[in-house]
């Protein structure tokens, strides 16, 4: 596959469409990873149309003819007319493949190399849906840009694989606030958290102010591996204090961060991104040793049942990865599913425990549940027990006569 030219897959996703006797159904790349000037063309080619995007951000398509769909809500999507698609991320590729096929994937790749592209930094579902999209005939077109890393593993591309490749400018750099400096609750969370982290164990580790507390905690660490559906840019820290275990491949399925990152990240031979099938697998999340899952939640009962989705009645994320890095954690050698979170969320001004979720349960049964508070351990305990130390460990104080209140009318006491 040589270049193409914009007019050219403009005319190529007019062809699409209209063979079509229903809208277009799209499945682009999310996260870092938008393909902004293929979903620019796809707009002004297509009338109507079906995107499909995970954690998709602001400034994606939004007028009438163009309907949202997502196993995962992010900024772009967070509207009342979003069609959510309950689904572990381990399940979705096997949701493309029987309940929405796609007629087009757009995504974004690096550079060639080697006569080949690459996914770079979103590999995520995309191999998947290129392999069915290819199979039902559809088409599969690519947004090459130098600021996409060239990364090894499913992500490598040969040219009988995309049907067309725009050159394309880099993204507009990210306006990027100084950080602020961690609160008093996070950091309390990062110390109780990285103390559970011994050397020789395996991370999984998201983005967000919780984990970016917690790594700086871990360099200390030796022989650390990395099994997680995303990395970000705590990740150079532990490499470059020597922390992670260099006899290791470094696994991730997609990465989000900076510059730097994404400099580190090309051509990295340490790296492997694989597609959500294998980094998801709970199985083989559970054969890392000492698989350490630190995730979040909204809010969390006395049953010990996380809600990472909705906010209310309104779906604010999705279940992402953490129901397959729960029971993969949980069924490690030496593993542990840590669910970290502050007692009181700020904004709504609101506990995050609580008496029992209102909302869908997203995971439950964890090793512990952490916050500012202390730490309640959940594993090996009774129900009784477990709703205990969540009220006297790990809820706000101020709310803890409440939760009592809770535990009575549950049965729990």
């Amino acid at each position: 596959m040589t270049t193409s030219t914009s007019s050219s897959l403009t005319a190529a996703l007019r062809q699409a469409a209209a063979t079509c006797d229903r809208p277009l159904r799209v499945v682009a790349s999310g996260n870092g990873a938008a393909p902004w000037e293929l979903l620019r063309l796809l707009d002004g080619a297509v009338k109507r149309y079906e995107l499909f995007m995970l954690n998709a951000p602001r400034g994606i398509p939004t007028r009438p003819g163009v309907t949202h769909l997502t196993p995962f809500v992010g900024p772009g999507m967070r509207t009342p007319d979003v069609s959510y698609l309950p689904a572990r991320l381990s399940h979705v590729p096997t949701l493309l493949a029987r309940r929405f096929v796609p007629d087009v994937v757009l995504v974004t790749v690096s550079e060639q190399v080697a006569g080949r592209w690459s996914l770079g930094s979103e590999v995520n579902i995309l191999p998947a849906a290129i392999a069915v999209c290819r199979a039902a005939g559809g088409l599969v077109l690519a947004e090459s840009r130098n600021d996409i890393p060239f990364t090894f593993g499913d992500g490598e591309l040969d040219a009988h694989e995309l049907d067309g490749v725009l050159p394309a400018s880099p993204a507009a750099p990210k306006v990027v606030a100084a950080t602020a400096a961690p609160s008093e609750a996070i950091r309390l969370i990062g110390e109780q958290v990285a103390a559970r982290v011994d050397s020789g164990a395996t991370l999984q580790l998201g983005i967000g102010a919780i984990p970016d507390s917690v790594v700086p905690r871990l360099t200390s660490r030796q022989r650390l591996g990395v099994w997680s559906e995303m990395v970000s840019d705590g990740i150079m820290d532990l490499h470059d204090a020597g922390a992670l275990d260099t006899g290791r491949e470094v696994v991730a399925s997609f990465a989000v961060g900076g510059p730097a990152l994404m400099s580190w990240l090309h051509a990295n031979s340490q790296v492997r991104m694989l597609r959500t099938e294998t980094v998801n697998d709970p199985g083989r999340i559970a054969a890392q040793p000492a698989m350490t899952s630190i995730n979040t939640a909204l809010s969390v009962d006395l049953f010990d049942q996380a809600n990472g989705s909705h906010i209310g009645s309104r779906v604010h994320s999705g279940f992402g990865g953490q129901c397959d890095f729960v029971v993969g954690a949980m069924d490690s050698p030496g593993g542990q599913a840590l669910m970290a979170l502050r007692s009181w969320h700020p904004r709504a001004d609101v506990s995050t425990i609580v008496g029992l979720l209102e909302g869908p349960v997203t995971s439950f049964q964890h090793t512990a549940v952490i916050t500012e508070n202390g730490t309640a351990e959940i594993m090996g305990w009774d129900t009784k027990a477990q709703a205990r130390h969540l009220i006297e460990h790990a809820a706000h104080p101020s709310v803890r006569a409440e939760l009592w209140e809770d535990a009575v009318e549950l049965g729990l006491t």
